[in-house]
């Protein structure tokens, strides 16, 4: 697929089930993100942006249609194909932060560094960096029980930077914190995007926090109804 986007998803649609029992979670969804764009992906629970940031991600495949990540068509990639581009070019952060409870802040922020074999130098003075970017400098050996959860969602950040992606997706990321955490969350999601030079991809349900964003795109019953 040729296309300048930083993500062009065209006609995708996935199903659940079959027959009368059948769920149209996305249903011939196409749009295009810009490079360096943050879209706020919009709608209610249910509305289908889970599986939609699911497929653009290379998480799960679509039933029909297509998703390009950086000129990539991530629906033609096998497993391993799929494997790269989740460790080298799209990163995740989750309304559930999904941080190792045993290690500490600048250790989790430091695993996919490990994973991608980057000496222990480098390492840790890549985390240092990142731990600086989301103001969590002084707080690099708590663990993540002993932070808040704005806190333990900026580590989630921090490592999701870690190697560089050129695409961020967030699923509700503010899902669990309140309004002025939230707020400050998105904040600096806002503030990264930039200074990374990144493509990021946001879902939420907060019109409060769509103001944040370049541009909304609305999902209904898995329809887009507004990009």
């Amino acid at each position: 697929m040729t296309t300048g986007a930083a993500v062009a998803v065209r006609g995708v649609r996935r199903t659940f089930g079959a027959g009368r029992y059948a769920v149209h979670a996305v249903d011939d969804v196409s749009f295009d993100v810009a490079p360096g764009e943050l879209v706020a992906l919009v709608g209610r629970s249910g509305s289908g942006k889970t599986t939609l940031l699911n497929l653009v991600g290379g998480l799960d495949r679509p039933d029909a249609g297509s998703v390009s990540v950086g000129g990539v068509d991530v629906t033609g990639l096998d497993e391993a194909g799929l494997v790269r581009l989740r460790r080298d070019t799209v990163a995740f952060v989750f309304q559930t932060f999904g941080l190792i409870p045993v290690l500490t802040a600048a250790e989790n922020v430091g695993v996919p560094l490990r994973l991608r074999g980057l000496p222990v130098a480098d390492r840790e003075r890549r985390v240092r960096l990142l731990l600086q970017l989301v103001g969590l400098a002084d707080h690099a050996a708590q663990r993540p029980t002993e932070l808040s959860g704005g806190q333990q969602q900026r580590v989630a950040i921090a490592r999701a930077l870690a190697v560089s992606p050129r695409l961020l997706i967030a699923d509700e990321p503010t899902g669990q914190l309140d309004i002025e955490t939230g707020l400050s969350v998105m904040a600096l999601i806002r503030a990264v995007v930039e200074a990374e030079g990144m493509t990021a991809i946001v879902s939420t349900h907060d019109p409060v926090m769509i103001a944040l964003a370049d541009r909304a795109v609305r999902l209904v019953d898995g329809r887009v109804v507004d990009a």
